[in-house]
């Protein structure tokens, strides 16, 4: 049996722009270059906070769309559906109702990344409730919630790139320094 090829995140885009990427990393330049474009990680760790985030921006956005039952940080679900975020809809019979529940569940990896990175995989998620197909229209509505939503998916795509070749979680890493910076003060200061 054959080991899964890993996934061409940057299949798509002109090969020019894969070919440059793949320089930075063997240049061990893009890791500082993500830094510095986004320094920090943003602050959701829960599912619950995920549902209030998630809220926030469908009611900014999709105030009309149906309700959301659930919305969670999934950690299988890079690993089994390399996918990186699912919405599904469940309709039921209850009586003479058709009742739906919705669900959109986020890979756990996100817990770790800029809100950048969040926000645009939040949009998309959402996205899907108004559009189920990856066509015009659901691009349109992704970059009306997030105007900045192409750069942001490039990004995130040379993000996994960069941790498919063996890179290690930028964030993660920032979020310790972080922390052992603020204990140090805090040792200093008593």
């Amino acid at each position: 049996m054959r080991p899964k090829a890993s996934p061409n995140y940057l299949a798509g885009y002109p090969v020019e722009l894969a070919e440059q990427v793949r320089q930075l990393i063997e240049q061990d330049r893009l890791a500082n270059l993500l830094r510095q474009k986004y320094p920090l990680a943003h602050d959701v760790r829960t599912d619950k906070a995920l549902y209030d985030y998630v809220l926030e921006l469908k009611g900014a956005y999709l105030r009309n769309a149906g309700q959301l039952s659930k919305v969670a940080f999934d950690s299988k679900l890079h690993v089994i559906q390399h996918a990186l975020g699912t919405h599904t809809s469940i309709s039921r019979v209850q009586g003479a109702k058709l009742k739906t529940k919705r669900e959109i569940r986020v890979a756990a990896l996100f817990k770790e990344m800029p809100p950048e990175f969040l926000r645009m995989i939040v949009v998309h998620e959402l996205a899907h409730i108004k559009e189920r197909q990856h066509d015009k229209a659901f691009y349109q509505l992704c970059r009306y919630m997030e105007p900045a939503y192409s750069q942001l998916e490039f990004d995130l795509r040379v993000y996994l790139t960069y941790l498919d070749a063996g890179g290690v979680p930028l964030w993660a890493v920032a979020r310790v320094d972080a922390d052992a910076s603020l204990d140090d003060c805090a040792r200093e200061a008593s």
